[in-house]
């Protein structure tokens, strides 16, 4: 392909994706990754002067604020020093971003949009997941009765993987036909809002849901040792209450980035490589 592409921001992920794109004959400038930095001008004003400018995933770190191992970068401020002209990529782009974006004249396109990457994301989040599960627990998962909150791409990737690890599982959902699948998959089904009086009994509970499932209350009900490992970019389990009660617990966001980061920067590359693809043969 062989276009100059300007990295900016983001975890192991983009480190590795510099290398990856790098290794395909492109050239490649960073600022604010654990990569090489070219010599001469400043990192970042290479970067933004690249024909493809690839932004982090998430593509922020708190409010308005890139997500990046520099000094804290404003979204605006880096658009600003950004062109119409320049084809830009980022993930989970918030409505925030692109209006910032589009008040300088900007197109965001965001590469999470596209499915072949948010599934194999959610794969790699799902094998990460029993990772960190069977680093914390003492004893293995084959026979062990978990509990998997939501039922979406990491849910069920999440619930197959473990069903195939020997575990007992039960899988949650709101809408019928979602309860209907996991029956189908030969799972134990449970309406989320009816965790109320069904959480003895499990030694591990995977929440993948970004809003508020498991309060004090319900976390109560968990057995004495039970492991709780929150997916989601907002919590879900109120794992500082899961803490007050000696409940075992890890906020384990972002593992494809920690823990397979080489795997997720060939995806995002991919997708990369699509969308600029997809461009050129687009008729219009």
């Amino acid at each position: 392909m062989n276009q100059t592409f300007g990295l900016i921001g983001g975890d192991r992920r983009q480190a590795e994706l510099s290398r990856l794109l790098a290794a395909d004959g492109n050239t490649v400038y960073t600022y604010g990754l654990n990569a090489w930095r070219p010599v001469g001008a400043s990192p970042l004003d290479r970067a933004v002067g690249a024909d493809v400018v690839v932004l982090p995933l998430p593509l922020c770190r708190g409010d308005g604020v890139l997500n990046c191992e520099e000094g804290p970068v404003p979204t605006m401020d880096l658009f600003r020093r950004l062109r119409p002209a320049q084809r830009i990529l980022a993930g989970q782009v918030k409505p925030q971003q692109r209006q910032e974006a589009a008040a300088c004249g900007l197109i965001l396109e965001d590469y999470f949009l596209r499915e072949e990457l948010t599934v194999a994301n959610a794969a790699a989040t799902a094998e990460a997941a029993i990772q960190v599960a069977m680093e914390q627990l003492d004893e293995t998962l084959l026979g062990m009765n978990c509990l998997v909150l939501g039922f979406g791409r990491i849910g069920k990737l999440l619930c197959h993987r473990l069903h195939g690890l020997g575990a007992r599982v039960t899988a949650t959902a709101r809408r019928p036909e979602d309860l209907a699948w996991v029956r189908a998959y030969g799972l134990r089904a449970l309406e989320t809002g009816a965790l109320d009086g069904n959480l003895s009994g499990f030694g591990a509970v995977f929440n993948t849901v970004p809003s508020p499932v498991l309060g004090q209350t319900l976390l109560k009900q968990l057995s004495a040792g039970c492991l709780c490992v929150d997916l989601a970019s907002t919590q879900g389990i109120d794992l500082a209450a899961a803490e007050r009660l000696g409940l075992p617990n890890v906020w384990a966001r972002s593992l494809p980035g920690r823990l397979t980061p080489r795997t997720a920067a060939a995806v995002i590359r991919d997708a990369v490589y699509y969308i600029l693809l997809e461009e050129r043969s687009d008729p219009a």
